[in-house]
């Protein structure tokens, strides 16, 4: 394994390879990491939707969801929230602003394609229907917590979610191996699903879901009044991306400053 100062300069360099990448294969790397963190979050949901025990329910979802990430990083796809850190490579002059900015937007256009891709095919083949729909009722309620939140809370929640996610990214970049890969994500991703945090990528599959679920098979006897597209874009997801953006700068900064201090 490598320092955390050498994985800052690895990173700053990885930042100029995203930069530079052709649209078309930075959409389509993103359009892969949108899958891969739905199949984990709608899975995470199948294995909990039938637990009583609400803290054992979010236990078992917090094991289950990292492998949307350990796919992600072994597979060198694009998510959004972990690309957050490029303000390093901004910080070194390796890259401009605008060239971060342009990845930002094709990834996130990306990720949600992929997740909607995702949700999508799962509504239509039924995946909701699992154990007499008690998956899409756990969707469903999961959904409209989401999209209930207050503006205030979706935006620290999804501060907070993406400092621990950009913390495993760069645990991951200290590792040689894809094991290592995967046991040095596992943690902090575990807690901020354990935690309750938002993260904008989950919430395109989770709350689309919800939304999916609702136009096909009905409420199912759920009051589901506060889930609507404009909830989802505009009272959920615009705020956790804006806080998950914070996160993201700050731990962007934090190490890029503790990297040229060890210069000095």
């Amino acid at each position: 394994m490598i320092s955390i100062k050498d994985a800052t300069v690895k990173y700053s360099e990885n930042g100029v390879h995203k930069a530079s990448m052709p649209v078309g294969r930075m959409f389509m790397l993103a359009l892969m990491a949108g899958m891969f963190i739905s199949f984990a979050g709608v899975a995470s949901l199948v294995a909990a939707s039938t637990i009583e025990n609400p803290s054992l329910a979010r236990l078992l979802r917090a094991l289950i969801f990292p492998s949307g990430l350990a796919m992600v990083m072994v597979n060198g796809s694009e998510l959004f929230t972990g690309n957050n850190l490029m303000i390093i490579s901004v910080l070194d002059r390796r890259i401009r602003i605008v060239d971060m900015l342009k990845n930002w937007v094709v990834v996130y256009i990306g990720n949600f394609a992929g997740s909607i891709f995702v949700t999508g095919l799962y509504t239509l083949g039924h995946e909701y229907s699992l154990f007499h729909n008690e998956v899409a009722k756990s969707v469903l309620d999961t959904a409209l917590s989401k999209c209930n939140l207050s503006a205030t809370d979706a935006f620290i929640k999804g501060m907070f979610c993406n400092i621990l996610v950009c913390v495993a990214v760069m645990m991951t970049l200290t590792a040689k191996t894809s094991v290592e890969k995967i046991g040095g994500l596992f943690l902090p991703i575990m807690l901020f699903v354990l935690s309750g945090f938002e993260h904008s990528v989950a919430n395109m599959s989770l709350i689309s879901s919800g939304l999916f679920i609702d136009m096909r098979y009905g409420n199912l006897g759920i009051d589901t009044t506060g889930l609507n597209w404009s909830s989802f874009l505009a009272g959920n997801l615009m705020p956790v991306t804006l806080g998950n953006i914070t996160g993201g700068l700050f731990m962007g900064l934090f190490y890029w400053f503790i990297e040229k201090s060890n210069k000095q």
